[in-house]
């Protein structure tokens, strides 16, 4: 399981990938945050922080992600599971997965 990344080590751990139809995004990680809205497959987005949580006895990642993409009613920053995503070190290998993605 990759360590809990703290914050201000960077600006940015990666960039993630959308992997599922829609991926909740939550105020806060874990069951007591207000859900955003969703995010759809293939939607790249850039990736702040990792932290791991204790939800019944099982260990869960979750990370912070925000979209640059401005468009009205987009969600800007929020909590993802990091199990709906795949994470690269860099936004055109995660581009070129989600082109590969929504074909």
């Amino acid at each position: 399981m990759p360590p809990a990344t703290n914050p201000m080590a960077r600006d940015y751990i990666g960039f993630g990938v959308v992997t599922v139809s829609f991926a909740h995004v939550l105020s806060e990680h874990g069951a007591s945050g207000v859900s955003l809205g969703s995010l759809r497959r293939g939607t790249v987005v850039r990736v702040i922080e990792r932290t791991h949580i204790v939800n019944q006895g099982r260990t869960e990642t979750w990370v912070l992600a925000e979209s640059d993409y401005g468009e009205p009613g987009a969600i800007s920053r929020g909590w993802l599971p990091e199990a709906s995503l795949d994470i690269f070190n860099s936004e055109g290998r995660a581009n070129t997965a989600s082109r590969n993605m929504i074909q």
